[in-house]
């Protein structure tokens, strides 16, 4: 009985559209993607976990595309004691992308936003230490989000 359920399911995966992401072979296409450096201390690293997780070498010779992001970077306290000190906050990351051809004209765009939260500490470096912790976890989730929606974006065109 389990076998007829699982060879069922197997058949309607295979005709519902789904195609899986991993194994389709794009790599060569997102390496042709050059990520344009970004002035902020989190774009900094979304850049480079972007150039390791889309296989680039970080350099723009020989690039199909460009990817241009902008970040937006907004800090809310969350947490407060009784007289008003903030213990906790949460940082959010919002980036906006547009992939562009050669000849510079937008082939797609999007957006992803990311939360992350820290406590504040006793010690100011021990808070500084966690809040740049936090938004690195932040930007390396924004990577990977993008690095899917442009992976994505290349199934689609296959």
């Amino acid at each position: 009985m389990k076998i007829v359920a699982a060879l069922m399911l197997a058949f309607m995966l295979a005709g519902c559209g789904f195609h899986p992401l991993y194994g389709a072979g794009l790599a060569p296409q997102l390496a042709t993607i050059y990520v344009d450096p970004m002035a902020e201390r989190d774009g900094y690293e979304l850049r480079n976990t972007l150039i390791d997780l889309l296989g680039s070498n970080g350099r723009q010779a020989g690039k199909a595309y460009h990817l241009t992001i902008t970040l937006k970077e907004g800090k809310e306290g969350v947490a407060l004691q009784n007289d008003a000190t903030i213990t906790r906050y949460n940082d959010t990351i919002a980036a906006s992308y547009v992939l562009t051809d050669l000849n510079g004209k937008p082939v797609t765009q999007g957006s992803q936003t990311s939360l992350s939260a820290y406590n504040v500490a006793n010690s100011p470096y021990a808070t500084l230490e966690a809040q740049q912790d936090a938004d690195k976890r932040a930007a390396q989730d924004i990577a990977e989000r993008i690095r899917l929606d442009l992976a994505a974006f290349f199934r689609q065109r296959k």
